[in-house]
């Protein structure tokens, strides 16, 4: 699944070790959610979501545009 994570982590300047203490997940999970080889459980990708104050369809696009 694409996603915009780590451009929107970039914009703020964190590195992924910051980014997973504020997630409370490891820095391998979000490099692994960052590039594609792991999606987020649902709970996850809502924390997400949260911290950046943006949707989950706006952060993560699962290429089903019907």
């Amino acid at each position: 699944m694409k996603n915009r994570l780590k451009v929107l982590r970039a914009e703020r300047d964190w590195s992924q070790a910051e980014l997973a203490g504020r997630l409370d997940v490891s820095r391998q999970a979000v490099n692994a959610i960052e590039t594609g080889k792991h999606d987020p459980s649902l709970p996850l990708a809502f924390r997400i979501a949260r911290l950046f104050d943006m949707r989950i369809e706006d952060i993560f696009d699962d290429g089903d545009h019907a």
